[in-house]
């Protein structure tokens, strides 16, 4: 079960509050302090990502995040409503993304350039998608607590 989630209109203002609620979530779950701005861009692209699918597509669903802690991990789940097709009809969201790691740039490479961005600010992504929207995964490992003697 996620320690916080969060729904939010799909407006780009709304961006910032979930990279600020974000790396507070993960600086009390344990994310290094080195590793926080890299939580926030992270958040940052994956929100924008989502809102700019939801605003293309005329979705009117609340964009979604869940922040959950793990004894030894913290993960980020971004989602969206934009169903995941099969990338042979014309116009359709590519499912060639669904594939953990995989990067698919759409003809102007802009739709999943965010994709590439995030890649590289996180240890542990996925990306899968389907007829219910996509969803970002994203993890990061927590310091363990100190144990006192």
């Amino acid at each position: 079960m996620a320690t916080v989630e969060l729904r939010f209109s799909a407006q780009p203002e709304h961006v910032r509050t979930a990279r600020l609620v974000a790396a507070a979530v993960a600086r009390r779950a344990g994310v290094d302090e080195a590793v926080l701005d890299e939580v926030r861009l992270a958040v940052g692209e994956a929100c924008s990502r989502a809102v700019g699918l939801h605003r293309t597509n005329n979705i009117a669903a609340p964009v979604r995040v869940a922040l959950t802690e793990e004894e030894k991990s913290f993960s980020i789940e971004v989602g969206d409503e934009v169903p995941v097709l099969d990338s042979s009809a014309p116009g359709a969201r590519s499912a060639s993304a669904a594939v953990p790691g995989a990067v698919d740039l759409d003809a102007d490479g802009e739709d999943d350039m965010g994709l590439a961005v995030i890649s590289g600010l996180v240890d542990d992504l996925r990306v899968t998608g389907g007829p219910g929207g996509g969803v970002i995964l994203m993890s990061w490992p927590t310091t363990s607590a100190v144990v006192m003697p």
